[in-house]
């Protein structure tokens, strides 16, 4: 399975690539970071990440787009941007018709590294460790974006297990498969 992490920012939006699977090590496919101008407006700030991740996911076709779920931050503008970009990666992973995973920072964190309050070095040794990297991945977005990756690609399988399960009525009972209408853009008039 190929996994597209994001880890959201509108200044600095990391992203990691890796393919994996729940009980073999993952490797590394690409890594990086998305960075806006502070000085452009809030409009093409999002234009500028929407389009950067639209690429990613056209070079890379991940199977699915793992990104970090917006919890609380104590800065609230921080917190709206880092909404506003999870947002901006939700809709290019949809238009790309790509399922997009939610993450809580805990959830990556006791992934990687087996402690849910793990740091922000300890998460990025880790991950150098997993994915058996040569040099630490820079800046620390980047590096939990790989985090993200890694977590969907171990954890994910059977988080899909488990809510067919759930939705179908529990464990053994038949799984009705629903299709979500995809949205085919706006009619001109």
């Amino acid at each position: 399975m190929r996994v597209l992490g994001i880890d959201p920012g509108l200044t600095r939006c990391g992203w990691g690539v890796v393919d994996g699977r729940p009980g073999a090590r993952p490797t590394a496919v690409g890594v990086g970071v998305v960075r806006t101008p502070a000085e452009l407006d809030l409009e093409l700030r999002l234009l500028e990440l929407h389009t950067a991740v639209t690429a990613l996911l056209r070079e890379h076709r991940p199977d699915v787009v793992a990104i970090e779920r917006v919890f609380t931050q104590n800065n609230k503008g921080t917190a709206t941007g880092t909404a506003q970009a999870a947002g901006v990666a939700a809709l290019a992973a949809a238009q790309a018709d790509r399922p997009v995973a939610w993450h809580t920072p805990s959830e990556v964190k006791a992934a990687i590294s087996g402690n849910g309050r793990a740091d922000k070095e300890q998460v990025t040794l880790m991950v150098t460790r997993v994915l058996g990297l040569s040099e630490v991945p820079r800046p620390a977005d980047a590096a939990d974006a790989l985090a993200l990756a890694v977590c969907h690609a171990w954890r994910g399988p059977a988080q899909q297990r488990l809510r067919s399960a759930a939705l179908a009525g529990g464990i053994g009972a038949p799984v009705v498969q629903r299709t979500l209408p995809r949205w085919t853009g706006v009619a001109a008039r």
